[in-house]
């Protein structure tokens, strides 16, 4: 059974996150690279993932006009990666467009949407003049992903009873803000365990510091893999 786990490599340089990834194996779990270590270490980094056997998240959030989104997608695309995202807040369009792209260049790639930010409480929303609940807001740019024909978005686990309701069975929920009983929340406001998350319907769950700050992360990604069977 493929895992549903994408441990997020949220380290600064790519000697400390290769020394993290030796004792793993592409069987148990995914990898995501994101802005800071894609900053350090490179696309040539990403590819010696995915040449090890990785399916590789990569966690950059496109967010520009059409051209330049589908563009940046398709050069995503060929270092080989599993899935990278964009922000649905940039409209049909610049979706659309990135989706276009990457089917020209790797069609078996996953094209995701970022909806709202798990760190994202109503205050924040409100602050950017967005009046809303982060729950309506959701549901208002998972359809507006949908429409656009992406994979799936990244939402909150706690919304993803709601959202398999709206958008059905096959589009991708990829959740962060997903911590193991007894961790530390962090800078996450809402968060589900792996348990709840899989019972919820989610399809990945991305996990960070719970799992690279142990002092056994292969104790902790085997019992998330448990609890997500």
């Amino acid at each position: 059974m493929t895992s549903k786990l994408i441990i997020a490599l949220d380290f600064p340089s790519a000697e400390q996150a290769l020394n993290f990834i030796k004792p793993l194996s592409p069987a148990n779990c995914k990898l995501k690279v994101g802005f800071e270590l894609f900053v350090a270490a490179g696309p040539d980094f990403v590819k010696r993932l995915v040449d090890q056997g990785y399916d590789v998240f990569l966690d950059l959030k496109f967010h520009d006009i059409p051209n330049t989104v589908a563009s940046a997608c398709k050069r995503a695309a060929q270092l080989g990666v599993w899935m990278m995202n964009v922000h649905a807040c940039g409209g049909d369009k610049m979706m659309q467009a990135a989706r276009q792209a990457l089917h020209e260049s790797n069609a078996t790639a996953k094209l995701i949407a970022v909806t709202v930010l798990t760190s994202m409480d109503q205050a924040q929303l409100n602050a950017v003049n967005l009046f809303v609940s982060p729950q309506d807001q959701v549901k208002h740019l998972a359809e507006l992903t949908r429409q656009s024909s992406l994979d799936g978005i990244v939402c909150s686990a706690q919304e993803a009873s709601m959202l398999r309701e709206l958008v059905g069975k096959d589009f991708l929920l990829v959740t962060p803000g997903i911590r193991p009983l007894g961790a530390d929340q962090g800078d996450q406001s809402r968060v589900m365990t792996p348990a709840e998350a899989h019972a919820a319907g989610v399809s990945y769950i991305v996990v960070g510091r719970p799992i690279t700050q142990s002092d056994n992360p292969l104790a902790v990604i085997e019992q998330i893999n448990l609890d997500m069977c």
